[in-house]
This record gives structure tokens, C-alpha cells and sequence, in this order.
């Protein structure tokens, strides 16, 4: 489609069925039974090598200690790159908000089970041999095979870990933290040879050995599958290129995408892909961004806020500019509705996936309702597509103008109350700056709606 050929109105006229993204008929409780049960496995094979054997002496219940943290830090590390690997089904069940925040904490239980490996190894072979601590550390990674290696490993897992405390991310460029987490990649392939090779479970069980070459070879195939080989096949299928760019608002832009067979790209309104511009500094960085306009089969729209170099520097992408999509990703979809009526809440540029679910979303007048917090008129994005829409659908929509600091707060509970009275009736669909989401959500729960008709999406690493 030529760029001159996307309507001012950008909703197709006769827009061709797109097929939905595959549902997966097994949920987070199955997904978390497997996890449990191999734990156990792990404990049960520990116990088959004799391991409640070395609890006869102070030294050995270190030691007995330092084995296990090993084996389940090691095991913690590889659900991390599983809950990471974008596979479809652990989307569908716990999106990717939940798993982000499963993968942050089980990071931090993955280094501090790692160092209580070192330390207590180190410390019950010290009591053992009747030597001193740190000559035993010492005497351990310059004369055993692959400790040193471990030791590298462990360092990488602390750097990574490091890297996604809070304060360290408010200073770390996107494209940074996610370089740094490559190296987990790493850390993981130079610990998996000091298990092979040291660990007291594969010296003499082959048993252990297959199952545990298992896991790695498993957990591997997820990451090649889901975040290389579909991207390659979608991007290969689609051809996205860059078709036009729109200005939508102060340092907002819109860019339309055209491509091949986009009827049959599965994708969902409120759905995103993270994007790769293949431009000479731009292929290397991957964001995400959710689809502004429900999907038609025809092409495809994404908005962005102004926020760094590179999100300004798009704006200046050459239309033809060839595009690499991993996807499409969440679950603030149509998919989890659960009542008729339905109230959208968003904050600045937050409008995105919730402007693609007001056109999208079976209702009848009055059904959907719109809160749009910016902070003055000039903010607003879409607003004659929303008004539009609006009156077409018969929806209601607020525009909530004003500073974050202002002395009346527009979506505090009272104030939700009395703009939707009815909202203990209604699903939620709520995007925007986390710090507002979590005002909402608050806010919310205050007023009695239930949080499994609250349905929120977070994009912040």
C-alpha cells in the first residue's frame, strides 16, 4: 500500500478477518505444578547419593548445604531464561508483567543461592580438612577443574542481578540493561561445565547426568524457538516495512506499517510485538510497542512517545525501511474480559493499546467508557479518532487534565466513583506510567472491584 493510500481516519472500511492468536488449554497451575515437581526430582536425587549421609558433622551439614543451594540456584537460573524465552503459553498464562516480575526476583534468589554455594562448600571443606577458610577458597579455584570457571559465572549472575535493582535501572539506558543480561547467557553455559564436570550428583549417576543435560537442552530449545527461529519466520512471512510517518501530538509520532499477508498475522487489539527497525544504528535495538489501531489486514500502527535518542530518532526512519517483530505479546486483550461493560484507563502515551480495544471490543451504547489522564489538551493523542469512535460506539469519554501534584486527584476513588458510578460492574482495562497504574489499582481496590476484572499492562524493564 502506497503511504498516500492510509486514510486521516486510519480504520479500515472493510477490514479483512485477522485470525486470533492459538490459546493454550493448560494454565499457570499447570505450569507451576511441572516446576514443583521437578524440585522435588532434584531433592529425590540429591537424597539417592547420599546426601542426609554427610549430616553427621558440622562439616558436612555445610557441605550438604552448599550442594543443594548449588543444585537449586542452578535450577532457578534455568527457569529465569524458560519464564524469558517469550514462549506463547507462559504469555497466555501469567503475561508478561508477571513473568518480568517472576524473572526479577527469582534473579536475586539465583545469586544469593549461588553464594551460599560458595560459602558453604568452601567453609564445610575447610572444616573437614582442618584448614583455614581462606586458603581453602584459594586452594579450591587454582588447583580444582572448572571452579574458576563456576567463579565467573557467579560473577556474571551478580552483575545481571545488580543491574535490575531499581535504582540501577533508572540510570541504565534500555539498550544497556539488555546487553548486560546477555550475559547471563553466559554465566549459565560457564556454571553448566562445573556441574557436568565437579558436581557430587553427575560423578557416577549418568541418571543425573541425562537429566539434568535434559533441562539445559530443553530450556535451550524454548530460547532458539521462541526468540529466534518464529521472529525469523514472522518477519520473514510479513516483510513489515516503514509505509508513513504521522505526527500525532508534541513529540508523539505514529508510524504505519505495510507488509505481506498481514490477514493472516494473528494478533489481538491491545497486543504488542517489539520492533526492530533495520536501519544501520537501529536493527541492534528491540522496544516494544503495542498496536494503536485495531488490526485490519491491511497494515498495521504504532505509536511512540518521544522518551530518548532513539524513540526521536524514528521519526526519521525512511519509509521502506524493512522492520524485525517478535510476537505479538500480552494479555490486555479482549481475551480476558469477563463483564459487558468495560471501563478504559489510561495515562499519556499508556492510550495506545486501550485506543485499538475501544474500536475493537463487541459492546453495545454505553458499554464503554474512556478515562484519559494527561496533563493539557496538547497531550492528548488521537482525540478526533476517540471522538469518533466514540460517537460511533456509543462510548462516554473523560479527558482528566492536570499535574500530577494536583490538589484534587482525578483518579482517586472518590473521584472514579463519581465519573462511573457503576465501575464495580465493569471490567478494567488500565494502561500508562507504572507509578499511576499503581495509584489506579489502588484506587480500585478501595472502591470493592474485584482485581479479576482489573486487567493492566506495564512496559517499564
Amino acid at each position: 500500500m502506497a503511504p498516500h493510500t492510509i486514510p486521516p481516519m486510519p480504520r479500515s472500511s472493510s477490514p479483512r478477518p485477522v485470525p486470533l492468536p492459538r490459546t493454550w488449554s493448560f494454565g499457570a497451575a499447570e505450569i507451576i505444578g511441572v516446576l514443583v515437581a521437578n524440585a522435588v526430582l532434584i531433592l529425590a536425587m540429591w537424597l539417592r547419593h547420599g546426601g542426609l549421609d554427610q549430616l553427621t558433622t558440622l562439616g558436612g551439614q555445610l557441605t550438604a548445604s552448599g550442594q543443594l543451594a548449588g543444585l537449586y540456584g542452578t535450577y532457578l537460573a534455568l527457569i529465569q531464561l524458560v519464564l524469558m524465552s517469550r514462549s506463547p503459553w507462559l504469555d497466555q498464562a501469567f503475561g508478561m508483567d508477571g513473568l518480568a516480575k517472576a524473572h526479577r526476583w527469582l534473579g536475586f534468589a539465583t545469586v544469593w543461592l549461588l553464594l551460599a554455594h560458595v560459602v558453604f562448600i568452601t567453609t564445610g571443606y575447610a572444616l573437614g580438612d582442618g584448614s583455614n577458610v581462606v586458603i581453602e577458597f584459594w586452594t579450591l579455584i587454582t588447583t580444582y577443574p572448572y571452579v574458576l570457571m563456576a567463579l565467573v559465572s557467579g560473577g556474571l549472575f551478580a552483575m545481571v542481578a545488580i543491574s535490575s535493582v531499581r535504582a540501577a535501572r533508572r540510570r541504565l539506558s534500555y539498550e544497556t540493561w539488555y546487553g548486560l543480561h546477555l550475559y547471563a547467557y553466559l554465566a549459565i553455559a560457564l556454571g553448566f561445565l562445573h556441574q557436568l564436570f565437579v558436581g557430587a550428583d553427575f560423578i557416577h549417576d549418568p541418571v543425573a547426568v541425562g537429566y539434568w543435560v535434559a533441562l539445559y537442552i530443553v530450556t535451550v530449545a524454548l530460547v532458539l524457538i521462541f526468540r529466534v527461529a518464529h521472529p525469523i519466520w514472522l518477519s520473514s512471512r510479513h516483510q513489515l516495512r516503514v509505509a508513513r510517518i504521522v505526527t500525532e501530538a508534541p513529540g508523539v509520532i505514529s508510524i504505519y506499517v505495510t507488509g505481506r499477508e498481514l490477514d493472516q498475522l494473528a494478533v489481538r487489539s491491545g497486543q504488542y510485538f517489539v520492533w526492530r527497525f533495520l536501519t544501520r544504528d537501529g536493527w541492534w535495538r528491540a522496544h516494544p510497542f503495542s498496536i494503536s489501531s485495531a488490526p485490519n489486514g491491511s497494515w498495521l500502527r504504532i505509536t511512540i512517545k518521544e522518551l530518548g535518542d532513539w524513540s526521536k530518532a524514528l521519526k526519521h526512519v525512511s519509509v521502506g525501511t524493512r522492520i524485525f517483530v517478535e510476537g505479538p505479546y500480552g494479555v490486555l486483550t479482549g481475551a480476558r474480559r469477563t463483564r459487558p461493560k468495560v471501563l478504559f484507563i489510561a495515562g499519556g502515551i499508556g492510550i495506545t493499546p486501550l485506543r485499538a480495544l475501544l474500536e475493537a471490543l463487541p459492546a453495545k451504547t454505553g458499554d464503554l467508557t474512556l478515562l484519559y489522564r494527561v496533563r493539557n489538551h496538547d497531550d492528548i493523542v488521537f482525540r478526533d479518532e476517540l471522538e469518533t469512535l466514540a460517537r460511533e460506539r456509543g462510548a462516554r469519554i473523560h479527558y482528566l487534565l492536570g499535574r500530577r501534584d494536583a490538589e484534587v486527584d482525578p483518579l482517586g476513588a472518590s473521584e472514579l466513583d463519581r465519573l462511573v458510578p457503576d465501575i464495580v460492574e465493569r471490567d478494567v482495562y488500565l494502561c500508562g506510567p507504572v507509578p499511576m497504574m499503581r495509584q489506579v489499582e489502588a484506587s480500585l481496590e478501595r472502591l470493592g472491584v474485584s482485581s479479576a476484572q482489573v486487567h493492566a499492562e506495564r512496559f517499564a524493564y
